[in-house]
C-alpha cells in the first residue's frame, strides 16, 4: 500500500479549502480592508482591528505551540508564558536599539538606562542593534533555555502534575529576576516607546499591516508544521508516549528524545510569537511571564480542544474575544468569569468546542442518512412460505 501525499497526509480538500479561506483572508481582505477602503465604508478595518486580530495571531501561536506538547505529547506546561516572554524580550532589545536618540533623554542608550546611571550597554545588549542577531536570539534563548530544563526534567521521569508545577516555578522566579533593575531590562517598566523597525516608522499603517501580515504567516506556517510532525511516524510515537509511556519504552523506543524535540519546538514556536505580538502591542514587561498567563494560555487549549491543532486556534480567539469585550464593559468580573470558563469546559466540554462540532456532525450525519437508505437497507418481502407437509404419527403398536 502506497502512502498518501504529503498534502493529503496534512489535510483533505474541506481542511485545505479552510486554509486557502484563512490565508485569502489574512493577506488579501484585510490589508485592502484596512489600507484601500475608506474609513467612512462599512467595509473598512479600523487600525485597532488589525492589532487586535495581530495579537490574538500572536497567542493562537502560542496555542498551537502548547498544544504540540499538551495534546499530542501529554506534557502539560504551566511556563508557556516565559517562552513567549523570552523572544519578545529579545525582538524588544533591537526595537529599543531602534529609538536612538529620540527618546526623553535624546542619547543613543535607552531612556531607564539613562536614568539608574549607565555608563555603556551590559554584556547581554552587545548584538542588540543587529535586526539578524536579535532574530536569531528570539529562537536560540527560549530553545536553549527548554533544551536544557526538558533534558534534566524528562531524564528524572518528572512528568503529571509536578512537571507542570515545576514549570510554573521556573516562570515565576524569572519573573521576579526580570522585575530587578539591574538585569538590564528595563525593570517594572520593561520596554516601550518602539519608534522604527527596519528603519521604518512602526506606527504607521502599512509597517502595521506588515506585522499583521507576518504574524498570520507565523501561524499559518506552525499549523502547518505541527500537522505534519504530528501525521508522520514521529508523532505517532509522541501519541503512544502520551497513552502508554511504559509500553513504548519496552517496544525499544527512548521517549526522553521524543518528548525533548516537542518541548523544545514548542518553546521555539512561543518565543517567535512573542517577537511578533512585542512590536504590535507596542510593550514587554515582566508580567507577560505571570503564572496567570501561563495557566490562561492552557485554557486557550482546552477551551478549544487540545490535540485537534485548530481548536487551540479557535480557544484562543473565542477566550481573548471575550476578554476584550469583558474588559471593556465589566473589568472586575473577568478573572471570574474565565475561571468559571475553565470548569464549565473541563465538566462538560473536555474535547473543547472542535469536539463538541464533531459531535454534533456525528449526530447529524446517521439521521441524514437513515431515510436515504432505509428502502435500501429494509428486506425484500419474500414469497409465502409453502404448507409443510406433515409427517405421519406411527402407530406404536
Amino acid at each position: 500500500m502506497h502512502e498518501p501525499g504529503l498534502a493529503r497526509r496534512l489535510y483533505g480538500p474541506k481542511g485545505w479549502a479552510g486554509f486557502g479561506i484563512a490565508a485569502l483572508a489574512l493577506f488579501v481582505l484585510f490589508p485592502l480592508a484596512n489600507l484601500v477602503v475608506p474609513p467612512g465604508s462599512p467595509f473598512h478595518v479600523s487600525d485597532y482591528t488589525v492589532a487586535l486580530v495581530g495579537k490574538m495571531l500572536c497567542y493562537a501561536m502560542v496555542a498551537v505551540a502548547l498544544d504540540l506538547v499538551w495534546g499530542f505529547g501529554g506534557i502539560l506546561s504551566l511556563g508557556h508564558g516565559l517562552f513567549f516572554a523570552l523572544g519578545g524580550y529579545a525582538f524588544g532589545m533591537y526595537l529599543m536599539r531602534q529609538i536612538g536618540a529620540d527618546g526623553q533623554y535624546k542619547v543613543d542608550m535607552p531612556d531607564f538606562m539613562v536614568f539608574l546611571d549607565w555608563k555603556a550597554f551590559p554584556w547581554h545588549w552587545a548584538l542588540s542593534d543587529s535586526f539578524v542577531a536579535q532574530a536569531l536570539l528570539v529562537v536560540l534563548v527560549p530553545g536553549l533555555l527548554a533544551f536544557v530544563f526538558g533534558y534534566f526534567a524528562f531524564r528524572s521521569r518528572i512528568r503529571g502534575v509536578y512537571f507542570s508545577i515545576i514549570t510554573q516555578a521556573l516562570t515565576y522566579a524569572a519573573m521576579l529576576l526580570f522585575f530587578r533593575n539591574d538585569t538590564g531590562f528595563g525593570g517594572n517598566n520593561g520596554f516601550t516607546d518602539f519608534k522604527r523597525i527596519l528603519g521604518f516608522p512602526i506606527a504607521t499603517q502599512e509597517t502595521r499591516m506588515a506585522l499583521f501580515a507576518a504574524s498570520g504567516a507565523a501561524l499559518l506556517g506552525a499549523i502547518l508544521l505541527v500537522r505534519w510532525l504530528v501525521t508522520s511516524r514521529y508523532g505517532r510515537v509522541l501519541t503512544a508516549i502520551r497513552n502508554a509511556e511504559s509500553r513504548v519504552m519496552f517496544c525499544g523506543y527512548d521517549p526522553l528524545w521524543y518528548k525533548l524535540f516537542a518541548w523544545t519546538l514548542s518553546a521555539v514556536l512561543a518565543g517567535i510569537a512573542g517577537a511578533l505580538y512585542v512590536p504590535q502591542v507596542g510593550i514587554i514587561n515582566p508580567s507577560e511571564m505571570s503564572p496567570a498567563n501561563s495557566i490562561e494560555m492552557v485554557i486557550w487549549v482546552a477551551v478549544g480542544g487540545r490535540g485537534t491543532i485548530v481548536g487551540p486556534v479557535a480557544g484562543a480567539f473565542l477566550v481573548n474575544g471575550a476578554k476584550s469585550v469583558f474588559t471593556v464593559w465589566l473589568p472586575e468580573y473577568w478573572l471570574y468569569v474565565l475561571g468559571l470558563l475553565f470548569v464549565l469546559v473541563t465538566l462538560f466540554l473536555p474535547d473543547g468546542v472542535v469536539g463538541l462540532a464533531r459531535r454534533l456532525r456525528g449526530r447529524r450525519a446517521p439521521a441524514a442518512a437513515v431515510p436515504a437508505s432505509a428502502a435500501a437497507a429494509a428486506p425484500a418481502p419474500s414469497a409465502p412460505a409453502a404448507p409443510r407437509a406433515e409427517r405421519p404419527v406411527e402407530n406404536p403398536a
